[in-house]
Parts: C-alpha cells; sequence; structure tokens
C-alpha cells in the first residue's frame, strides 16, 4: 500500500495549506481530519496535486473539511486534483459544490480576491 504524507505550509495570502501526498483512503485519513480539525486559520486549500485516487472515505473527509469551514466563516479550496479524483466528485455529484482549482497559486489568487469581496 502506497505511503500517505501531510505537509502544512504558510502560503503568503496568510492560508493554511495542506498538500497530501498520496491515495487518501480510510487507511489514511485520520492525520489529515486531525489537521483539518485543529486548523483555526482563514482559509484552508488542500494540494490534492500529488494524490494519486481516494475512496469515498477520502471524499467525505474533503467534504467534511468544507463543512467545516463553511460553518467558522473560513474560505477554502482544492487545487491540482488529478482526473480520476476528480472523477469520483463527478460520480458523487458534489464537483459543482467543492471550490477546485487547477493549481495552488490560482486557489490563492481566487480566495484572496473573495476575501476582500
Amino acid at each position: 500500500m502506497p505511503d500517505f504524507r501531510l505537509e502544512i505550509a504558510n502560503s503568503s495570502s496568510g492560508a493554511r495549506v495542506l498538500r497530501l501526498h498520496g491515495p487518501l483512503t480510510l487507511n489514511s485519513l485520520f492525520e489529515f481530519q486531525n489537521e483539518v480539525r485543529s486548523d483555526t486559520s482563514s482559509a484552508l486549500l488542500l494540494d490534492l496535486t500529488a494524490v494519486p485516487y481516494m475512496d469515498s472515505a477520502g471524499l467525505g473527509a474533503i467534504l467534511g473539511a468544507l463543512v467545516s469551514c463553511q460553518r467558522t466563516g473560513r474560505k477554502f479550496g482544492i487545487a491540482g486534483v488529478a482526473d480520476r479524483v476528480m472523477t469520483l466528485f463527478k460520480v458523487a455529484h458534489v464537483d459543482t459544490l467543492v471550490p477546485a482549482f487547477a493549481t495552488l497559486e490560482t486557489a490563492e489568487t481566487a480566495l484572496a480576491k473573495t476575501a476582500g469581496a
């Protein structure tokens, strides 16, 4: 089974960036969920560039992060979503609910604009 890693950084815009590496599945999502639950930043960005696939538990964890941010008035976005992962979002009919961006830079710019609006 491929290893899962999570890197945490702060962007120049003040957003917390979680870079996920490896598949986000039931076996690997607990570290991710713990980090999301403890995050209090004004914006949360998930860099999924290195996530080749996820299962329904991983999708649920992403949606949980989105709802947590919405509930507390924080910005949220995902970036670098692989085709296979985007297919899961589309099949589950949540692709229009989750703000997705091609790159992390695009996501940061978009979230900065919405914060200033």
